[in-house]
């Protein structure tokens, strides 16, 4: 009896081991969605974007490319009930499709869409990041220009008034 509760016992420590080294998923994978955390009376709105790259500086340029992106196509939700969510500044079917070459410019690596976003909100420790041997995403607070932005793209005939 007492070899049987000892093989018992080791059979139970296991397979608590086994289960506890299973599969883990990490957050780098995971959709993120960005959230208005903040707005100005100067049209402006802070958001927590994300953004995903092979390395952290094209992660982070990347969330700043997430923000503007989502204020002008997806809208973007509030992250508290006292926040209003932003509509998109492009209600039209397949905008992006429809201006492909003005959008491919403005959001390229040294493209506009800098001019409409700022780092003016972001405090020294806010931005985060997790990593994977494929990618690394950061969490990051960007100051989108709303009403600059919606400026622009009326000033550049993509936007009707």
């Amino acid at each position: 009896m007492k070899t049987f509760t000892k093989i018992t016992l080791c059979l139970l420590v296991v397979l608590t081991m086994v289960g506890c080294v299973g599969k883990r998923q990490s957050q780098a994978y995971y959709d993120y969605k960005s959230k208005v955390i903040g707005s100005e009376l100067d049209g402006s709105y802070t958001i927590r974007a994300w953004g995903r790259a092979r390395n952290s500086t094209d992660a982070y340029v990347q969330a700043q490319k997430t923000a503007v992106y989502d204020v002008i196509f997806n809208g973007v939700q509030a992250a508290t009930t006292s926040q209003r969510n932003l509509n998109p500044l492009l209600f039209e079917t397949n905008a992006r499709d429809k201006y492909e070459d003005y959008f491919n410019a403005f959001f390229a690596d040294h493209g506009e869409y800098k001019n409409f976003c700022s780092m003016k909100e972001k405090r020294v420790v806010t931005s985060h990041f997790k990593r994977t041997d494929a990618q690394t995403l950061c969490e990051t607070t960007v100051c989108v220009f709303r009403s600059k932005l919606k400026q622009k793209l009326i000033d550049d005939g993509i936007l009707k008034q």
